[in-house]
């Protein structure tokens, strides 16, 4: 009888974890708290919609492979993350589904960070299908990232990040100890969109590792995901750490590279770069040792040195690891560009940089270009290079180095582009070694046909692009304020100020209909703003006796567009014309003078400054450029 028992027992206690498991509706912080402390494997704890105002949700319950403890919304997208609010998991197997951060901030923490606090690290964990819109510190430089990854194997997955605006980098692993190295985490299937220039560093989408740890390896994985508009700086992705991967990605009018900083053996392979002519689209830049760029498409690409479409740097001889040691031992194959501005072969190199790339086999790549006369840059000696098998279109004006040729190359029409084609007759074999090690060294292949595969490769990955990455629930078209645009006449500054105060939440074209306009205070522009006159009427502004200190201030948040104007400065006594906001908020303005004339004006048309963010559109005519800034336009 004691032995029944205790078998009947044991049954019971294997059946446990199982036989518990639970859906747990919470509403509150205490009870999401309560819910994390009692989880159990395969319970479900889900947070009900509304909006969770100055949370601080800590995770640190622990799931199994095969029964994660689940954290998802009861609405994907209705739990609204609002003011100072961040998540942390510091547990084993746990699952986050659903969430969305917006309209408020982090401070100093990460916004989504794989750890609760140092000894509390993430493995295995996950957050999937949540979104980050615009969640900035309310001061620029006041610095954050939005995600971090500790520990190991965690995966960020079909999420969507807009508008970070703040310095920091958006997501970061680290790799700080042991516990973080070799660590596979995966970022795949998301969605990182809308960076604004910072013009400085610490502006990059993802970086893997620091200089100190530049040593150590970290497998991270990222996979399948869409990159557009990242402007931040001219790091998109940047690798300070090694046996990565970039593959499947597509990077869409993005002005940066993706950059192999530091660490060795890294992987960029099958991703699509569409520029689309955008002014400084890069491509990849090399550095270090044995890194494998292969099979990737490169689209009318326009980046200059460090941004440009394929950028294999010089090094510093006996460099620091931390510094710039010299590309080495690497694989450039397979690759294919079309109209991109010429690669840029031994870049920055200068009297400290003066070691040339050794044991660089370019092979079988394919050039397209009509309208540049050379197809690359050479800016140190080239004996480190190995060429061969690369093609150029017919119609390359440049005298080209010993394995390159030039050949009639045609072109694959698709929906958007076009994929440049060899003939099928122009193969180049790659040899056995190579394709032996790029079996451990790549997931697709080595092809003895020049360039990227085809159209259809172009095409699927695409598809995959706009189909699968980023929230299931959240798309672009939620973030377009449907403004109304009201167009007003105005004969007098006072009645400008009053149609600003009651068009605060409109797009307001104002239309100036009198010759002159007495500014007795300056005007502050709290909307986005159109100011447009008869161009070939003159219109004169003019101050009081007491001078201003500027005419206008563009208020954070806003724009300002000055259009068609014949403007006569000659009566207006202020040191500077149009001042942005000094408050250093992470909000971009804009600021666009298009066909307008400035005439007589002795103070500093523009005073944009440091702390806050400014993206210009000019086209003054009859000034003088020369001395008409003041301060530091970003």
């Amino acid at each position: 009888m004691k032995i029944i028992a205790v078998m009947f027992l044991s049954v019971l206690l294997g059946a446990s974890p199982a036989a518990t498991a639970q859906n747990i509706l919470v509403s509150n912080a205490a009870e999401l708290n309560a819910a994390n402390k009692n989880a159990h494997p395969g319970d479900v704890i889900i947070l009900k919609n509304g909006v969770w105002n100055n949370i601080d949700i800590r995770l640190d319950c622990r799931g199994t492979k095969e029964q994660p403890i689940q954290f998802r919304a009861e609405t994907a997208g209705q739990v609204i993350l609002s003011g100072k609010s961040s998540l942390q998991l510091g547990g084993d197997f746990i699952t986050v589904d659903g969430l969305y951060f917006t309209k408020g901030y982090a401070g100093d923490n990460p916004v989504f960070s794989f750890r609760v606090n140092k000894n509390q690290l993430a493995n295995n964990c996950r957050v999937t299908n949540t979104v980050i819109n615009d969640f900035n510190n309310p001061k620029r430089m006041d610095e954050n990232y939005w995600v971090s990854f500790y520990g190991r194997n965690n995966r960020l997955d079909h999420c969507s990040f807009f508008n970070k605006k703040n310095m920091g980098v958006l997501l970061a692993v680290i790799l700080d100890d042991e516990r973080s190295r070799e660590n596979f985490h995966s970022i795949d299937h998301n969605y990182f969109g809308f960076r604004l220039p910072l013009a400085s560093n610490s502006g990059e989408i993802i970086r893997v590792g620091v200089s100190q740890h530049c040593e150590f390896n970290s497998n991270t994985q990222i996979t399948d995901n869409f990159f557009e508009d990242c402007d931040g700086e001219t790091e998109i992705v940047s690798l300070k750490s090694g046996s990565n991967v970039i593959r499947n990605n597509l990077f869409k009018n993005c002005q940066g590279a993706v950059v192999l900083r530091h660490g060795d053996f890294n992987k960029v392979e099958n991703n699509v770069f569409l520029g689309n002519n955008k002014a400084g689209t890069g491509g990849v830049r090399i550095i270090n040792k044995g890194q494998w760029v292969v099979n990737n498409l490169f689209y009318q690409c326009r980046g200059t040195g460090f941004r440009a479409p394929l950028s294999v740097m010089n090094g510093v001889p006996n460099s620091a690891a931390f510094r710039y040691v010299t590309a080495s031992d690497a694989v450039v194959a397979n690759n294919s560009f079309y109209e991109c501005a010429p690669l840029s072969f031994c870049e920055g190199s200068d009297t400290e940089r003066s070691e040339p790339p050794y044991n660089i086999q370019v092979i079988n790549n394919l050039i397209y270009n009509r309208n540049d006369s050379n197809v690359y840059l050479a800016h140190d000696k080239m004996d480190g290079f190995y060429f061969s098998g690369n093609l150029a279109s017919k119609d390359t004006r440049q005298t080209l180095l010993p394995g390159f040729k030039k050949t009639t190359l045609t072109l694959q029409k698709t929906n958007r582009s076009f994929i440049p084609m060899a003939a099928k007759s122009e193969n180049n074999k790659i040899s056995d070694s190579l394709r032996s090690k790029s079996a451990s060294r790549i997931k697709g292949r080595l092809s003895d046909t020049p360039g990227f595969y085809n159209s259809q490769t172009f095409l699927q990955l695409e598809a995959n692009t706009y189909t699968t990455t980023g929230a299931k629930w959240f798309t672009k078209n939620s973030l377009i304020q449907n403004k109304k645009t009201v167009f007003v006449n105005c004969a007098s500054v006072e009645e400008i100020r009053q149609q600003l105060v009651k068009n605060s939440n409109n797009n307001l074209v104002i239309n100036l209909t009198a010759n002159s306009y007495h500014f007795t205070a300056p005007l502050t522009i709290t909307t986005n703003t159109s100011i447009r006159s008869n161009p070939k009427t003159v219109t004169r502004f003019r101050t009081g006796t007491d001078a201003l200190p500027f005419l206008i201030q563009l208020k954070a948040g806003n724009s300002l567009v000055l259009m068609h104007m014949d403007l006569d400065l000659s009566k207006v006594r202020s040191s500077v014309f149009i001042s942005t906001d000094t408050s250093g908020s992470s909000d971009h303005s804009t600021l666009k003078v298009l066909n307008c004339k400035v005439n007589n004006y002795s103070g500093n048309f523009l005073d944009a400054a440091k702390s806050g963010g400014m993206m210009l559109d000019l086209m003054i005519h009859d000034f003088d450029y020369a001395r008409w800034v003041a301060g530091e336009v970003e």
